[in-house]
């Protein structure tokens, strides 16, 4: 009768439902889709997962800020690796491709079991160096254009790394140029990217409008959204209220606890949580993984329905992925299904200060499109010997 039922999936929100699937979307929520079938419906299903109350199940989780083209010199891991294997079903690259190189991006993540986007750098390098914006010849807006219609589907977004060490000495000029590129290309979602000034952050902050998303929101810099007496600067105020989105980029330098602590006791709250996750701050850390960037949200007062949020609704409505975000019927099928363990974790920033928390989240594994991938966590349970 169905693809896939979960049976006795634990919501965020403390319901326990059932799910069933067919091709690859969701077609069927209920308290009770086991009880409105005879035993032998529901196992004429080609895979039955009894979760029995004991897991969490949330959409699928989506990282709006990776790092994952193989081939980039300075900024490469594997989708899965950050994707699946962690639990995420949607990750988006964060511009380490631009209009030279994005082709062959969408052809290696062709074979991935995550599902891969990509915002695209409007260098037509990407990132190759630490300053792809330093030279206004670099910013080709009809190559971006030609690259965008040539990928529809896997380009959602553009990118603009907006810090003195990428732009160099051209400060404003190359958002500028970005935003013209926005509007010729149907307002795209515009991700920029704040650092170090110069620009200042209040220039960067007063070209913004709604839908467009600041990440490393939380970076420890100088030229962060806190005025040095901890308020929120004006002009983040100013963009806020335009429907300006504010994304974590955690990252190997982007995120401070004591400026997170500062904002989110002021109600400044991120729209969506992400990794900024590469190679080898997935291996040394401080990143590790999007599970872990998400459980330090706790520390800060974050319930866990707010965390999942952040990642799930919050993430797809940023990014535009319509059909992705939720557990309801018409949906895609993708979905994280996970723990939360209460005990104690050290947790570290990108500042070099550690916090302890007391719980934090274990993924056990994704579904992708109604397809089950376990985490190696997830491979010790029996619940998942389908």
């Amino acid at each position: 009768m169905y693809d896939f039922i979960i049976t006795g999936a634990l919501l965020v929100d403390g319901r326990q439902v059932d799910i069933a699937i067919n091709d690859g979307k969701i077609v069927a929520v209920s308290v009770a889709i086991a009880e409105n079938q005879t035993q032998s419906q529901i196992y004429s299903a080609k895979k039955v997962l009894d979760l029995a109350g004991k897991y969490y199940l949330s959409a699928g989780w989506i990282d709006s800020h990776v790092h994952c083209y193989p081939a980039s010199p300075i900024y490469h891991d594997e989708a899965d690796l950050v994707g699946v294997a962690s639990g995420v079903t949607t990750v988006v690259d964060a511009g380490s491709t631009g209009a030279n190189d994005v082709d062959d991006f969408y052809r290696l993540t062709r074979a991935a079991k995550t599902h891969v986007y990509a915002f695209l750098n409007i260098a037509k390098t990407g990132i190759v160096t630490q300053n792809e914006l330093a030279d206004m010849a670099q910013i080709d807006k009809q190559s971006v254009t030609e690259a965008i219609a040539r990928n529809p589907g896997f380009i959602i977004g553009i990118k603009a790394r907006m810090s003195s060490s990428v732009v160099g000495k051209n400060g404003i000029k190359p958002l500028l140029r970005a935003k013209e590129i926005q509007q010729e290309n149907n307002q795209l979602p515009l991700m920029v990217h704040i650092g170090n000034n110069p620009p200042d952050l209040d220039e960067i902050a007063d070209l913004l409008t709604r839908g467009d998303i600041i990440t490393h929101c939380y970076n420890g810099k100088p030229n962060r959204i806190l005025t040095p007496a901890g308020a929120l600067r004006e002009s983040i105020q100013r963009a806020l209220k335009r429907g300006v989105l504010l994304d974590v980029g955690h990252g190997s330098a982007s995120f401070s606890f004591d400026v997170a602590e500062l904002a989110i006791k002021q109600g400044i709250y991120p729209h969506t949580i992400s990794s900024d996750i590469y190679c080898r701050n997935r291996l040394n850390g401080p990143v590790h993984s999007l599970a872990t960037v998400m459980s330090k949200f706790f520390t800060l007062g974050l319930s866990l329905e707010q965390v999942i949020r952040c990642v799930t609704e919050n993430a797809a409505h940023a990014l535009r992925l319509t059909d992705k975000g939720v557990v309801d019927t018409g949906y895609d099928a993708d979905f994280t299904i996970f723990e939360l363990k209460q005990q104690p974790q050290v947790f570290n920033d990108s500042e070099g200060k550690s916090v302890t928390g007391d719980k934090y989240l274990v993924p056990l594994a994704a579904v992708v499109a109604g397809d089950l991938v376990l985490t190696d966590e997830g491979k010790s349970k029996d619940v998942f010997s389908l």
